[in-house]
């Protein structure tokens, strides 16, 4: 299989410094070899362009969201390139930077496959609009711009309207959810699989219960997008927003795994590890390792 790697060195969606650096980390830990060594045809595209804007500017353009103008101009340019990629038989792997990269992803996915289903593995929903976040960061509300809620400059990246459906998006891992998240799920019967459930059923089952789930709506193409944040705060010191009581590298494996056999995934992103956070390239490692392993699977 052909490759397009894709930096995305941004950290506004967290409003926290050292995502940007993960990019540059993983190439540092050679992530073209561990990549190619599974026979596949890896090019790295190098990192996007992201634009300078001082720390006292960052409310220039919406009061209650962070950055907004140069993560919309960064994730125009990810849609296409990302697009692009696919248009050109090459599978995107998109390497963070903050999770408000997971929108331009999806936009570019969308417009190459009509029918498309996201799982997003994260601790976070990432469902809030400028209304419900307590935070203003964007990277908390990419996918509800995905599904094209809340200020219609975001949620319009690459092109107008909605870039996924709501249900066919799968959160897997949520366990630090904000009250206005608990309400959107509810309400519109989103399929959220929680901590909870994985640590009372099963890595296994969960995941297989979330492909039946998108077989049964015969979608045959899958965006992936894989926060490190998914895994337990206690093993990775190296994100900004860690949780605990998350599930482990294991857990991860069995995702990365399952779906890649599954031969659904189209696109993958690989976001928030932070080397300013992390200790002796802990969570670093941890990133190459399931990187590596992904790439054994997804043919």
């Amino acid at each position: 299989m052909d490759i397009s790697i894709i930096g995305v060195p941004i950290f506004y969606g967290a409003d926290k410094r050292g995502p940007e650096y993960g990019p540059k980390k993983l190439r540092d830990k050679n992530i073209v070899k561990v990549i190619g060594k599974h026979n596949h045809r890896v090019f790295d595209f190098g990192d996007l362009f992201v634009p300078v804007v001082e720390e006292y500017n960052k409310f220039f353009s919406h009061p209650n969201m962070k950055y907004v103008e140069p993560i919309i101009q960064v994730n125009n340019n990810l849609a296409h390139i990302v697009y692009s990629s696919i248009k050109g038989r090459s599978f995107p792997l998109v390497i963070g930077g903050d999770h408000s990269i997971g929108l331009g992803s999806i936009a570019g996915v969308s417009r190459a496959y009509e029918n498309l289903a996201v799982i997003w593995v994260d601790a976070h929903g990432d469902i809030n609009t400028q209304k419900t976040s307590e935070s203003g960061n964007v990277h908390g509300m990419s996918l509800a711009k995905a599904m094209g809620l809340g200020y219609d400059n975001l949620s319009d990246v690459y092109y107008k309207g909605t870039k996924v459906n709501k249900e066919n998006i799968f959160i897997v891992g949520a366990r630090d959810l904000d009250p206005g998240e608990y309400d959107f799920i509810k309400s519109e019967n989103l399929h959220v699989y929680t901590t909870k459930r994985i640590k009372e059923k099963g890595m296994d089952y969960v995941i297989n219960e979330v492909l039946d789930e998108i077989k049964q709506k015969n979608i045959y193409n899958v965006h992936l997008s894989f926060d490190i944040d998914f895994i337990d705060a206690k093993v990775v010191p190296g994100t900004g927003t860690a949780v605990e009581n998350g599930p482990s590298v294991e857990d991860a494996k069995i995702i990365l795994k399952t779906l890649g056999e599954s031969n659904l995934i189209k696109a993958m992103d690989f976001v928030e590890l932070n080397p300013l956070l992390d200790k002796n390239d802990t969570t670093a490692n941890i990133a190459i390792d399931l990187l590596d392993w992904a790439f054994k699977f997804l043919k």
